[in-house]
């Protein structure tokens, strides 16, 4: 499916505008002011649901706690039902979910990014189907889908049933590698562009006194979460093609070369002194950040590199170390080829209503209404003319960044359901920067590079195909999949830490020991036979780049 034909089956963003429930504007008051505009209704409110929130400790204390604040008052109050947000720790979402679950309190409707969680409740049943409620219940959604049929389709599981609200986001870069320019020129070395380039670049920033203040306290590259699980660095992992499954000879295998040299190649970073020794306690990647914003480190591999996250850090970056030079650099080529990052899908699957919910209309109307343009204005930019003015080019553009920051920003995760592939240019986070500012125009050249860095065939993403559109195991190959992911990735840090006491080779003949006693070869049998069946119809890597959003 390219461009051509995607925008041949679907109507476009202003015709998919018209077509929404069209809601009278009214700003919500907060300690703020003003919180923004938004769809209101007059409709009386019947329906009460709890919905979780990811929490991210960004909530300014002006503007309340993360369960009360704001934006959630400005949802309660423009919204058609009554809502509980429950917090969930963004860095510790699956675990706090399984104890919700254990105990009878998850939400109603939950938010995740973790496909792998999301498939294993659809696998034990813990979520309901979809198809009905959105039928009988929905407008605002029910018309997305029928104007964007792919919505559905890229969802649908192999029992035929959709089980997840998806947003079009439109492909575009999620994380990145960053690395301090200045250093390197400091070190008279040059951009890595292999692996071993990189170790060596990373063990200079470490020895030789980049920041020149005399004392060897300097951070090659971190090795603190970008994935899930500890250890467990997505963009290492993205290197050297360590993405568990790859297609070889035409068939779907489980790979251990490709786990091997990437977790060696750990563990020869956290021997030689380039990273943290104490990275497996950062668990949310904070203490990397603060590494980074502070200039005590050289390379840093992040998520949201070209979101709001990414700005922020850049911002407090140029704060404390005002001569800073930062790039975006291509992944450095792995024996096992060159990759990029695997970028933001074209629909982002997230949402989803629990076995217990016992009012799913309710939820149908939360879906409906975070779904429409008018509230996605608003959680994104605010209220225009207070928060955000048309720019030239289009686009909403900040009027104040402190006031948008304190008042708008960090409202992230209340944004899951929008849509913003319908915006065009105006969707991605740079086109709405004031580049007269010096930082903004500075972070928007390290986008650029990351965009053309990322977002091209030259490099693809190393998975055979998107993992958002993994499919789900049956019941019982999801706890062994689940099980095993978890036994083999704490197998791997501990070879990363020990020394000669538990080799890389150890781990891997322990991990492989592992996989075959305790159902591995069932999800071999699985997947490759899903593949052999479905692989003709996977949308290709070229139709996903030819999507990038623009």
């Amino acid at each position: 499916m390219n461009k051509k034909r995607f925008k041949r089956r679907t109507a476009t963003a202003a015709a998919i505008a018209a077509a929404l429930l069209v809601l009278s504007a009214c700003g919500a008051s907060s300690k703020n002011g003003k919180a923004g505009t938004g769809a209101a209704t007059d409709a009386k409110k019947n329906g009460t649901i709890s919905v979780s929130l990811y929490d991210r400790g960004i909530t300014p204390p002006d503007a309340g706690t993360p369960e009360k604040n704001s934006w959630t008052e400005w949802v309660n109050k423009n919204g058609p039902v009554n809502v509980n947000f429950v917090t969930i720790p963004r860095f510790e979402s699956v675990s706090k979910f399984n104890a919700l679950f254990a105990s009878g309190d998850v939400p109603n409707y939950i938010q995740e990014f973790d496909v792998s969680f999301r498939n294993q409740l659809i696998a034990q049943k813990q979520v309901v189907p979809l198809d009905d409620l959105i039928d009988k219940y929905s407008t605002t959604y029910k018309a997305l889908i029928q104007k964007y049929p792919q919505i559905k389709s890229f969802g649908v599981k192999a029992d035929g049933k959709l089980y997840e609200f998806g947003r079009m986001g439109g492909v575009r870069v999620n994380e990145g590698l960053l690395i301090r320019a200045d250093w390197l020129k400091k070190l008279n070395l040059q951009v890595p562009k292999t692996t071993e380039e990189l170790y060596q670049v990373a063990k200079a920033f470490a020895e030789n006194d980049p920041d020149g203040n005399g004392k060897k306290d300097s951070r090659g590259m971190s090795l603190s979460p970008t994935a899930p699980q500890p250890g467990n660095d997505k963009i290492v992992n993205q290197m050297f093609q360590n993405v568990t499954w790859v297609v070889e000879n035409g068939a779907l295998i489980r790979d251990w070369d490709r786990l091997k040299a990437a977790t060696q190649f750990k563990k020869d970073l956290y021997e030689g002194g380039v990273v943290d020794k104490d990275f497996l306690a950062d668990k949310n990647g904070e203490k990397s950040r603060q590494d980074w914003i502070n200039g005590k480190l050289g390379i840093w591999g992040l998520n949201n590199a070209a979101e709001k996250y990414g700005l922020d850090a850049f911002t407090e970056l140029m704060k404390n170390n005002p001569d800073a030079e930062v790039m975006a650099i291509p992944l450095p080529k792995s024996p096992f080829g060159q990759f990029s990052p695997v970028p933001a899908p074209p629909i982002t699957y997230n949402g989803m209503i629990t076995a217990n919910a016992k009012d799913p209309e309710s939820i149908i109307k939360y879906v409906d209404f975070m779904s429409e343009d008018a509230t996605m204005k608003a959680l994104k930019y605010g209220e225009e003319n207070v928060h955000y003015k048309m720019s030239p080019n289009g686009c909403p553009q900040t009027i104040n960044e402190d006031k948008w920051k304190k008042e708008v920003s960090w409202t992230t995760d209340f944004q899951m359901l929008s849509h913003f592939y319908l915006e065009g240019k105006c969707g991605l986070f740079s086109s709405q920067l004031d580049t007269g500012n010096p930082v903004n125009k500075s972070f928007k050249a390290i986008v650029d590079q990351a965009n053309a860095a990322y977002l091209t065939t030259e490099r693809p993403f190393p998975e055979f195909m998107h993992p958002s559109y993994y499919p789900s195991y049956p019941k019982d190959l999801q706890i062994i999949a689940t099980n095993l992911e978890k036994q083999i990735n704490d197998m791997m840090v501990k070879a990363i830490v020990s020394g000669n006491s538990y080799t890389v080779d150890q781990a891997i003949k322990d991990a492989k020991n592992v996989w075959e006693k305790t159902g591995g070869t069932k999800l071999e049998e699985w997947f490759g036979q899903w593949y052999k069946e479905n692989k003709d119809k996977l949308m290709t890597k070229k139709e996903i780049y030819d999507l990038v959003q623009k």
